[in-house]
């Protein structure tokens, strides 16, 4: 029998077998949720399922993260149509790290919400859940601009059927609000996507930075602005973020935080991605209205929290006045700029679910959501307050926490960029930290130092769980301790922000470098 002798061009886009981890994190989720679902009624079977699920997703991301970090951006494509035709994944180090982050977030509210309701209201709750994580994380990998959309069309699945998971009116409502914008933005994200299908004749992220510079520049620019809408609305940006405050309340704590930690952040990568790294120079030309909605985003935002009295409500404003700290980022990509947006959706993913999470601790403890009707906390729970303290001050930026070192960058990229853009940029940056500041100080004092209602309904702290309390405690001790020490975190801005600035060796990750336009 005569040897099998492959053509050279194939022999060169085989995936080496090292390479492989970058769709396992993907599959994993896809058949733990599978899996979850026909054990949706064994109790605390499919919980540990979907904790081993979980844990596999994570030790595969880490070691995803290690292969990029040894020898650059990785990418695979799936069966024999080789690129720009396949489904491609590919990862850097920032979609990694993303993904990571994602999957410890993931994990961490898994435990949370084992303590939080009881087993009537969750029921397929654990397959919902891996399957927004493997949504998520298809939208982090994804090498292909139509893949994104379908991995959107997975995560609006899974996050509606959270939402509605119980039953009760209120959430029925925040799901109609949540649904409705959610599918209009994914309607015009497709859109987008066919109108540059018909400009490039390629969706490839890769293959759309290559052949992107010779189409005509204004119709690039219309749809660039089509996708600067769609992943505006899937990120909560100003004027399309009414829906977020609207519906993030509704569910239960442990949802509301994942949703907070990983939606909303998706959305921002993908602004990221694809106006920064796909289509700079339309971004270029997009850049005042980038500038425009970052600084609305920022400064509407926390004066929303600070005239709202429900507890989450208030958060989800503070949720959107860190998209604007992105959108920043995107609408001045410098080394700094660039820097600083990533730094910031990866302090988002952490913060943001702690912050629900704290907030569910405090609501199931008092049995109430308005402020108003808490109060004299402190007294009856001093480490619940310093939690909650923790992830205000990293929330407006306040040194040494972790949101000060990307919004320390946003700031240096604001007074690099000069002229009236930089000048809002920094303006802004500042004005959101101060009001940020005064509106959690406001929860604060509201829920912890200020006296309790004359009627007492407020104190005592009802009892917690272990489950409840530990997730809280680890997932506020990571971002303590990213705040603190981030000198790893610096180090891997170091190394991933050339291949968003000059993306050569993605393409050629992919296999496309030196094709043909």
């Amino acid at each position: 029998m005569d040897e099998l002798v492959l053509p050279p061009a194939m022999i060169e886009t085989i995936t080496a077998a090292a390479d492989w981890v970058i769709v396992l994190p993907v599959v994993l989720s896809l058949m733990g949720a599978a899996m979850a679902l026909m054990l949706r009624k064994a109790g605390s079977l499919s919980f540990m399922l979907a904790a081993l699920v979980i844990c596999a997703v994570i030790a595969c991301d880490i070691a995803l993260l290690l292969r990029v970090l040894e020898s650059g951006p990785v990418s695979m494509t799936m069966g024999k149509w080789l690129p720009p035709f396949g489904i491609s994944l590919a990862a850097d180090l920032f979609s990694a790290a993303f993904a990571l982050a994602a999957a410890v977030v993931t994990l961490v509210v898994l435990i949370y919400a084992e303590g939080e309701s009881g087993r009537d209201e969750r029921d397929g709750f654990h397959a919902m859940v891996l399957l927004l994580l493997a949504g998520v994380t298809g939208s982090f990998l994804t090498g292909d601009l139509f893949n994104l959309y379908v991995w959107f069309e997975v995560m609006l699945i899974a996050s509606f059927g959270l939402m509605v998971l119980g039953g009760k009116p209120i959430q029925l409502d925040g799901a109609v609000k949540y649904g409705f914008l959610n599918f209009l933005a994914t309607t015009l994200f497709l859109l987008a996507l066919g109108l540059l299908y018909g400009l490039l004749g390629t969706l490839n992220m890769a293959d759309v930075m290559r052949v992107a510079p010779a189409a005509n520049p204004a119709a690039m620019a219309g749809v660039a602005a089509l996708l600067l809408l769609a992943f505006s609305m899937k990120a909560a940006a100003f004027p399309v973020n009414a829906w977020l405050p609207a519906s993030y309340h509704t569910p239960p704590a442990a949802v509301s935080a994942l949703f907070a930690g990983l939606l909303t952040k998706v959305g921002a990568y993908a602004l990221l991605r694809s106006l920064v790294v796909v289509l700079p120079a339309s971004r270029d030309l997009l850049e005042p209205l980038l500038v425009a909605i970052a600084v609305g985003t920022l400064l509407i935002a926390p004066l929303g929290a600070i005239a709202e009295t429900n507890l989450r409500r208030a958060i989800g404003f503070l949720v959107i006045g860190g998209v604007g700290a992105i959108l920043a980022g995107i609408a001045v990509p410098s080394q700094e700029g660039i820097g600083g947006a990533g730094l910031y959706v990866f302090h988002a993913i952490l913060t943001m679910t702690a912050l629900y999470l704290v907030a569910g601790l405090i609501e199931r403890g008092t049995g109430e959501t308005d402020t108003r009707r808490m109060g004299g906390l402190y007294a009856a729970s001093a480490p619940l307050s310093i939690l909650f303290l923790v992830l205000i001050l990293a929330t407006a930026g306040v040194p040494p926490f972790l949101g000060f070192w990307p919004k320390l960058l946003l700031l240096q990229a604001g007074i690099g960029e000069g002229g009236w853009s930089g000048g809002l940029i920094v303006v802004a940056l500042l004005v959101n930290a101060v009001l940020t500041l005064i509106a959690g100080s406001r929860l604060w004092g509201h829920v912890f130092w200020r006296s309790a209602p004359a009627d007492g309904n407020a104190a005592p702290l009802l009892p917690q769980t272990w489950q409840r309390l530990g997730a809280t405690a680890v997932l506020v001790s990571m971002v303590l301790a990213a705040g603190l020490w981030p000198n790893g975190l610096f180090e891997g801005l170091n190394a991933g922000i050339p291949d968003m600035m000059d993306p050569a060796r993605y393409v050629d990750a992919v296999g496309l470098a030196g094709a043909a336009p």
